[in-house]
């Protein structure tokens, strides 16, 4: 099994970088256009239908892997085939468990829900793509742990474009749900295809139980932690949906989706680069560091002013939009949010680094801890303060950042204050000037869009005085290692 040598890391690293970037801005180009066109052809309840069924496939994916996937990543010697068809093996019975209880409860889907017989087939085709899915979890994580993501976007982008080209066209000529229905099967076929191609693979089952207790050692506590998440996130959402009026829960979720915007887009690809990343350096200590310190910066040179303008150029947008004046309530959560946000991208390339060095019990009780102030907090916050309680709380909590440091700092030598304080400095600066300056933007649409602009030229401008010659070295790093 092929195995990363420690000096092409940074090289792949920063490659698979472009790569997820690439494959964002591309299939969010691809769905965009193809679901403008997806809304003129069909009526918002086969939308809803494929939403609702979608979500359930989700809700049940939660119970295949049990952490398997990220423990073969993680793990700090080579993998073996032992290893991968253990896995393979454990992964399937766990798919074939689902699989047949999404099967049997078919007609329970179907009364809950009250689908008609094509919304019934569509959950069936969801199910059978979950199968087809997992046949993609071993060659994905041989890439994966390779760092080759510019391999392991392509079949991504391929089964993007299967679902939405068959999804339009059939859409296009009357298929109604059934447009759903093929273009799920299209897609789930064509991505199991497509990665065998790229990285051939022979399945084959097997189990070693040595092999299986140091993988779930690891792989329990990791499912455990996107579980707890679940229950952290999503069933704080429908627990809000009981105690506060919709439209309130409207602001929450309007404040939060925007706040953690930037997070989201930045975060997601940083993650699925460090993880792998850290988890090949973890043998090497001073080049762990300066990995995690450059991952910790790049996010928050990024995130802090997207933050501090969004933030501040808020107001002004909504009374641009006519109708997004009713969101107006929502601006204050909106900034407590934006906090959270802030504090996340410093906790989240750590908490990846202590999971990638495999002391993933650690990350847990933080997921534990996380979990239960949110669910004693945010009820407490709610009773003071109504529905901006919730962001409230959730800024207060994000301050535990502090504790991840110095739980952080036990096992890795790295530096914050040198890292946070330019950025923050330079965010911070950019925002005085654009509210100095906000005043110009209002109900012209095209002073915002100047705004947004002349606040970049500020913060990277400040950047370049505060951190000329880090700045200049990251670029030659960067161009150095983009290189053949």
């Amino acid at each position: 099994m092929e195995e990363i040598e420690i000096e092409n890391v940074a090289k792949r690293s920063i490659r698979g970088v472009v790569a997820l970037v690439y494959r964002t801005f591309t299939i969010q180009i691809i769905g965009l256009v193809a679901n403008f066109l997806l809304t003129v052809f069909l009526s918002p309840s086969i939308f809803g239908i494929f939403f609702v069924v979608s979500a359930a496939i989700a809700f049940l994916s939660y119970f295949s892997d049990i952490g398997l996937a990220a423990a073969l990543i993680q793990k700090k010697e080579a993998i073996t085939e032992e290893d991968l068809r253990t896995t393979f093996t454990i992964q399937q019975i766990l798919v074939a468990s689902v699989v047949l209880l999404a099967l049997g409860l078919s007609g329970f889907v179907k009364s809950f829900y009250s689908l008609d017989d094509q919304g019934i087939l569509l959950f069936q085709a969801l199910v059978v793509s979950f199968f087809l899915s997992s046949l993609k979890t071993i060659p994905s994580i041989i890439l994966e742990r390779n760092l080759r993501f510019e391999k392991l976007v392509i079949p991504q982008i391929v089964e993007n474009l299967f679902f939405y080209a068959i999804a339009v066209v059939l859409a296009a000529k009357g298929f109604g749900v059934a447009s759903f229905t093929f273009a799920v099967l299209a897609r789930g076929i064509a991505g199991v295809i497509t990665i065998y191609i790229i990285n051939p693979w022979r399945i084959g089952f097997g189990f070693q139980k040595v092999s299986a207790k140091r993988l779930l050692s690891f792989g329990l506590p990791f499912q455990a932690n996107s579980v707890l998440a679940l229950i952290k996130d999503d069933l704080l959402i429908v627990y809000l949906g009981r105690v506060l009026p919709l439209a309130q829960v409207g602001y929450i979720g309007f404040a939060q989706k925007w706040a953690f915007f930037p997070l989201r887009l930045i975060m997601d690809n940083v993650i699925r680069i460090t993880f792998p990343s850290f988890a090949r350096l973890q043998n090497d200590k001073e080049v762990f560091r300066k990995a995690i310190e450059k991952s910790i910066f790049a996010a928050c040179f990024l995130i802090f002013p997207a933050l501090m303008g969004l933030v501040v150029l808020a107001p002004y947008f909504i009374h641009l939009i006519p109708k997004y004046i009713k969101w107006e309530p929502a601006i204050l959560s909106l900034s407590f949010f934006a906090i959270n946000a802030a504090l996340s991208s410093i906790s989240t390339p750590l908490t990846n680094a202590l999971n990638a060095i495999g002391k993933i019990k650690i990350t847990l009780y933080l997921m534990v801890f996380w979990t239960v102030s949110t669910w004693v907090i945010t009820p407490l916050a709610i009773m003071m303060f109504g529905f901006n309680g919730v962001s409230y709380a959730s800024a207060f909590i994000a301050l535990s950042v502090v504790f991840v440091i110095f739980i952080s700092k036990r096992f890795i030598k790295f530096t914050v204050f040198r890292i946070l304080i330019n950025p923050f400095l330079a965010a911070i600066f950019m925002g005085g000037v654009i509210y100095f300056l906000s005043p110009l933007v209002v109900k012209n649409i095209i002073m915002l869009i100047l705004m947004i602009i002349f606040g970049a030229v500020v913060y990277f401008s400040t950047m370049f005085a505060l951190a000329k010659n880090e700045i200049l070295s990251d670029i030659r790093f960067v161009r150095e290692n983009l290189k053949k």
